[in-house]
């Protein structure tokens, strides 16, 4: 096996073919800086046969004489060609959009770009959608994603929660620059604590991921890339307030140090201290809320010696009130006098990444991700109490390189990872260390006119899970133009950290049962689960403009679960699956550019979410069969002045949701079997007065749907009944904001 490796390695090196192009593709800017643009795309006129820039803007293309122009483009920028009559590094600069002329602005009104070229299913979502809601953290950038379900997790804490193919985040690696990041203690607030104006853009994969990201994916990935101090506005303000009492404020501040480091600081506060309880229910419709959150960033590049590094640096503080109208945390805390809850996070982060390319050999690379955090929770929900200290450490080497031409391109590393969990569960103190080294290998064939595939595979020694062998293959294939069938398949494993993403279990009154099997966490074994999905884009002229539709139908097939059982209303019960469990999520998606300036899209999704539970077999809880989504946008014509109007709107239907059992409370408190439907349409208005300051104006749920007494069992908190996790919908009711952004480039 060493042998193998070995040759593969060395490969490029002996046998590279000398007809291929090279160079970099980079942000045009006045100092003529190497600014690389990553992901775009690089082909030959009137062909697919192209490649995608990497992350440092450098791509590797097959050469043959017959190919003479040369198509670069990328969103937001002008699309050139060029002329190329022999093998040769190209360096090229990309105007961006303000030069752009009518037809090129109509391009890049695609907020939300789907790649026809690669063999994953990746959507990739811009900063311009973003800015499309209000998105004040990453668990609020999906609103107007149909790919992405955001719900409220339970009835006080206010966390929203996302589902990716049937299946909550814990299935999903989330990471930060591709770095895993939500995850562990962070599992049930950690969307929160990314702020939106932090985020460039996102990359939404679904099924299977990559074997050089880890082997916890299951359902996909969520890649969120950040703001780059060296591309970052100088200063950027953005502020907030909303009718729910939530003031926040943004402000970066970025400055370059010498010729080759950035730094950027990124400050972020919100603050919620406003009582509202429409309901009448005695409990708090939003929690209480302050969270001061900082990031300093620095940014290293050198392109003459191929090099780019960045260091991130955070500090979080989060605090949470919430529960009943009249509780004091100073009297009643863990008392019957008033039920109440308090959720204290303070987070350290410290995150690298170095990148080298080989300037003489620009399809060689090496890069190292590093990244340590210090996670500590302390928590009380009513009269339980939930403290969790996780301690981690990633890292991760990745080597890239070809096989023969750019056709053929191979990924290796190495990853280790270490968490260390001191969970205290009321008088329970759970205690663990987890570790685990891995190899990667991954192959891929980009033959762009007609087929990509991606084959990777990883093994990794987990000193509690053992050691285990993650396979994953992505492949696509283009039979005409601006098509891409694609299939994939892949396994992922993952302990399951029961507490930390069940949080809203400690805010109800149930008990907590553990089925131990003699497994290493908990006494329960591990999650192993395989994924397999197909998907078809077509892209296609309707009445003379751009529209598009994607079809997909993923599986998720769990050959181990750690089931989370809520159909006994007065337990909550942990158990590893016997029997079946499945989720099948089916989901079809049309996006139309109807006239200049307004974008469509429209979405079904059908979801079969199964578990064999020790009563029997049910449908999940809480996950709608049927879901209709619609968003619409408009902006008006760009002045000379730099102004604009944006419109936005976002309308969800979702169908009946199954409650978990109640059939053997009393009466007063039993629910019926299944939700109502539920309807909300959110709505924003952005005026931009000029490159530099714009205000924005919007609501969500302008319809004012709420779920009717959305705690069971408010009227008796510390009853045997008491349960804050049968939400469906709206708690709050109609909701309205009014925000500034103002920037100096």
């Amino acid at each position: 096996m060493k042998n193998i490796l070995y040759i593969l390695l060395m490969l490029p090196l002996l046998s590279l073919s000398q007809d291929n192009i090279s160079g970099m593709i980079m942000e045009a800017n006045d100092k003529n800086e190497h600014i690389g643009l990553a992901g775009a795309n690089v082909y030959w006129l009137d062909t697919t046969i192209g490649t995608v820039t990497d992350v440092d803007g450098k791509f590797t293309l097959s050469y043959s004489k017959a190919y003479t122009k040369l198509v670069i483009s990328y969103v937001g920028f002008k699309t050139d060609t060029i002329t190329v009559t022999e093998p040769k590094m190209i360096h090229h600069w990309l105007q961006p959009s303000d030069n752009l002329d009518a037809v090129t602005v109509k391009s890049r009104k695609q907020s939300t770009a789907k790649s026809y070229l690669k063999a994953q299913n990746v959507l990739t979502v811009s900063s311009d959608e973003l800015l499309k809601a209000a998105c004040c953290n990453l668990s609020e950038s999906f609103e107007t994603n149909p790919s992405i379900d955001v719900n409220f997790s339970d009835a006080v804490t206010g966390t929203r929660q996302i589902k990716m193919l049937g299946l909550t985040s814990p299935y999903i690696l989330i990471a930060t620059e591709n770095i895993p990041s939500i995850r562990g203690a962070s599992q049930a607030f950690g969307l929160s604590f990314i702020p939106g104006t932090w985020v460039e853009s996102i990359q939404i994969t679904k099924g299977a991921g990559s074997v050089v990201n880890g082997y916890e994916s299951i359902a996909g990935q969520i890649n969120a890339e950040l703001v780059k101090p060296s591309t970052d506005d100088r200063l950027f303000v953005n502020a907030y307030a909303s009718v729910n009492g939530r003031l926040e404020l943004n402000t970066h501040i970025n400055s370059d140090v010498g010729d080759k480091w950035d730094t950027g600081l990124y400050i972020h506060g919100n603050l919620r201290d406003k009582k509202f309880d429409r309901n009448n229910d005695s409990f708090l419709d939003m929690p209480l809320q302050k969270q001061i959150n900082i990031m300093n960033r620095w940014q290293y590049t050198d392109p003459e010696k191929g090099l780019v590094s960045f260091i991130n640096l955070k500090f979080l503080n989060d605090e949470k009130q919430s529960g009943q109208l009249d509780f004091n945390p100073n009297t009643d805390k863990l008392t019957t006098n008033s039920w109440g809850s308090e959720i204290d996070t303070r987070r350290y982060e410290i995150a690298t990444k170095l990148g080298y390319v080989n300037p003489e050999v620009p399809w060689q690379s090496l890069g190292v991700q590093t990244a340590f955090s210090s996670h500590t929770q302390e928590s009380y929900f009513g009269l339980n109490t939930y403290d969790i200290t996780h301690n981690s450490l990633y890292a991760n080497a990745i080597y890239n390189s070809i096989i023969s031409d750019s056709r053929h391109k191979i990924k290796t590393g190495v990853s280790y990872t270490y968490d260390h969990y001191d969970e205290l569960v009321n008088t329970v103190d759970y205690e663990r260390t987890e570790t685990s080294v891995g190899g990667f290998f991954e192959y891929s064939h980009d033959n762009l006119e007609l087929f990509n595939l991606t084959a990777g595979i990883r093994i990794d020694y987990h000193n509690l899970l053992g050691t285990f062998i993650t396979p994953r293959v992505h492949a696509r294939y283009s039979p005409w133009s601006k098509s891409a069938f694609r299939a994939s398949f892949g396994r992922g494993k993952r302990s399951a950290n029961i507490f930390a993403e069940n949080q809203k279990l400690f805010a109800t009154s149930r008990s907590i049962v553990i089925d131990d099997v003699g497994g290493n966490i908990y006494g329960l074994d591990p999650e192993i689960a395989w994924n397999y999905g197909v998907s078809y884009l077509q892209g296609f002229n309707l009445f003379g403009k751009k529209a598009d539709i994607t079809v997909d139908y993923y599986k998720t097939d769990f050959k181990n679960q750690v089931v989370v059982d809520y159909e006994n209303p007065l337990e909550v019960s942990f158990y590893n699956l016997e029997g079946k469990s499945y989720a099948d999520s089916f989901q079809a998606e049309f996006n139309y550019n109807a006239f200049e300036g307004f974008d469509l899209r429209m979405a079904y999704k059908f979801y079969d979410v199964k578990t064999d539970y020790k009563l029997g077999t049910f449908a999940r809880p809480l996950t709608p069969k049927h879901r209709f989504f619609t968003n619409a946008g408009y902006e008006t014509p760009l002045t000379e002045e730099g102004s604009r109007w944006k419109f936005d709107a976002t309308f969800n239907w979702l169908g009946e949701q199954r409650f978990s059992s109640t059939s053997t409370n009393p009466v007063p408190y039993q629910l019926p079997e299944n939700t109502p439907t539920v309807s909300t349409l959110n709505a924003q208005i952005t005026k931009v007065f000029s490159p530099k300051f714009e205000v924005y104006l919007g609501g969500e749920n302008i319809t004012d749907v709420r779920q009717p007494n959305p705690i069971l069992g408010a009227d008796d908190p510390f009853g045997a009944n008491f349960d804050t996790t049968f939400v469906y919908g709206p708690i709050f009711g109609s909701m309205y904001y009014v925000g500034l952004r103002f920037k100096i480039e």
